[in-house]
């Protein structure tokens, strides 16, 4: 359940809730009652960077032959050590 921030318009008070994403947004103010607005944030999304198992496709074993037809360093046949990207 992502949390929110939400700021009052009469009294100035910021603060947060964990809300479904499917509930209306809060209109009164927990401390004076006011109308609050609903504060965009930063988020805390991430991405991945770099080559690794998630974009090269490598299973546990290390070569991704079996999953994709080719290994990730490009080889028809099966390679022998996990690091198969790394000898290119």
């Amino acid at each position: 359940m992502p949390t929110y921030d939400y700021q009052c318009n009469k009294c100035g008070l910021r603060f947060e809730r964990r809300q479904a994403m499917t509930e209306a947004p809060l209109a009164q103010c927990p401390g004076c009652g006011g109308e609050v607005h609903r504060l965009i944030s930063g988020g805390a999304g991430f991405i991945i960077k770099g080559a690794g198992p998630h974009q090269t496709g490598r299973n546990k074993e290390g070569c991704s032959f079996e999953a994709s037809g080719t290994t990730c360093c490009g080889r028809s046949q099966r390679c022998d050590t996990p690091s198969c990207g790394d000898n290119k």
